[in-house]
C-alpha cells in the first residue's frame, strides 16, 4: 500500500550515481528487421503510479495502462495484490511506435531513472513481491535484448549491487482499477506522488530531454 504520509531522503538510481544519461551505458543494438508499427512491453518496478507517470511522457509511446502481471486473473485486484500473496507485480503495459522510440531506449529509462533494479522485492517504502523489478517480455527478441543489457550493466558495475530484475515471459496482463489509471496526472498533490514519484519524473525529464514529451 502507498501510505498517505510525507517521505524524505529518497534516492533515485541515476542521480545517486551522479551519472548523466549520456554516460549511462546504452542498450545492445536491436534487430535491423523492419519494425512493426506498434509494439508492447510490460515492465514492473515498484508502484505503478510513478512508472506510468514517466512512460506516458515518453515520445513514441502511444498508450500506457497500469495493471497486474505474474499472477492469475481471478486475483488481479488491488486489495488482493497488495497482500503480496497473489504472485502479481504492479506493472505497466507500454504501447509504443518502434520507429519513434526503441525497446532499448525504453529499457535505458527503466534501468537508469524509473526505478532501482538492485532492490529485491521493494522500491523506496513499498515492500513485497508485488513491488519487484521485472521485465515481462512479449517475444524472444525482447528477452535477448533485456538479458544482454543486464549483463552489460552488471559488467560495467553501474550499480554498487547486482541487478535483481527478473526477465520472464508475459503470461497475462490484467488492467488495474480505473482509479489507478493515470493516477499521477490526476492527483499531482497526493503526498506519495509529490515525495516519491515527482522526483523520479523530474530525473527522467532532466536526463532524457530528447525523449520527453509534454
Amino acid at each position: 500500500m502507498k501510505p498517505n504520509i510525507v517521505f524524505a531522503g529518497l534516492a533515485i538510481p541515476l542521480l545517486t550515481l551522479g551519472l548523466a544519461a549520456a554516460n549511462f551505458p546504452d542498450p545492445p543494438s536491436e534487430s535491423i528487421a523492419p519494425a512493426p508499427a506498434k509494439a508492447t512491453i510490460v515492465l514492473a518496478g515498484g508502484c505503478f503510479w510513478g512508472m506510468q507517470g514517466v512512460y506516458e511522457h515518453v515520445k513514441g509511446v502511444t498508450n500506457t495502462v497500469v495493471g497486474y502481471a505474474g499472477g492469475k486473473k481471478a486475483t488481479a485486484h488491488y486489495d488482493m495484490v497488495s497482500s503480496g500473496n497473489t504472485g502479481h507485480a504492479e506493472s505497466i503495459e507500454i504501447t509504443y511506435d518502434p520507429s519513434k522510440v526503441t525497446f532499448g531506449q525504453l529499457l535505458k529509462i527503466y534501468f537508469s531513472v524509473a526505478h532501482d533494479p538492485t532492490t529485491l522485492n521493494y522500491q523506496h517504502y513499498d515492500h513485497g513481491t508485488q513491488y519487484r523489478s521485472s521485465i515481462f517480455y512479449a517475444n524472444e527478441e525482447q528477452k535477448k535484448l533485456a538479458e544482454e543489457y543486464v549483463k552489460e550493466l552488471d559488467a560495467a558495475h553501474v550499480y554498487k549491487n547486482p541487478i535483481v530484475t527478473k526477465i520472464v515471459p508475459l503470461e497475462g496482463f490484467y488492467p488495474a482499477e480505473e482509479e489507478h489509471q493515470h493516477f499521477m496526472m490526476r492527483n499531482p498533490t497526493y503526498p506519495y506522488i509529490v515525495n516519491v514519484d515527482v522526483p523520479i519524473f523530474e530525473a527522467f525529464r532532466k536526463n532524457f530531454p530528447e525523449l520527453y514529451k509534454k
